[in-house]
């Protein structure tokens, strides 16, 4: 069962991800321009607070210190389809069947 559900996640996160990239494309397109949704972007037009203010107490109390500059925050500037495909993906390969093994025992 978890592992359906884990697989589910994972098809939503990438069926989202395609959306945003749909969306920054055919925005770069239309203004002749590059344009990303950052994470922080999708954040903040969420949420009425900064990520730094509820996300690094959150990661000094639980992990540690000084995985804030070289881990969260180049999540945080990522654009939003990249992050959404990685976890997609992850969430797939965690909820994928284990292969049976041909000639021997599980046991």
């Amino acid at each position: 069962m978890i592992r359906f559900v884990l697989r589910f996640i994972g098809l939503l996160c990438l069926a989202l991800g395609f959306i945003f990239l749909v969306y920054d494309g055919t925005k770069s397109i239309a203004d002749q321009m590059l344009y990303l949704t950052k994470v922080t972007d999708v954040w903040n037009s969420l949420y009425s607070s900064t990520p730094e203010a509820v996300l690094r107490p959150l990661v000094d109390k639980l992990f540690a210190t000084f995985l804030w500059e070289p881990v969260i925050m180049p999540v945080l500037k990522a654009p939003f389809c990249l992050v959404l495909a990685i976890v997609g993906a992850i969430l797939i390969l965690l909820g994928r069947k284990k292969k049976p093994l041909i000639g021997y025992a599980r046991d």
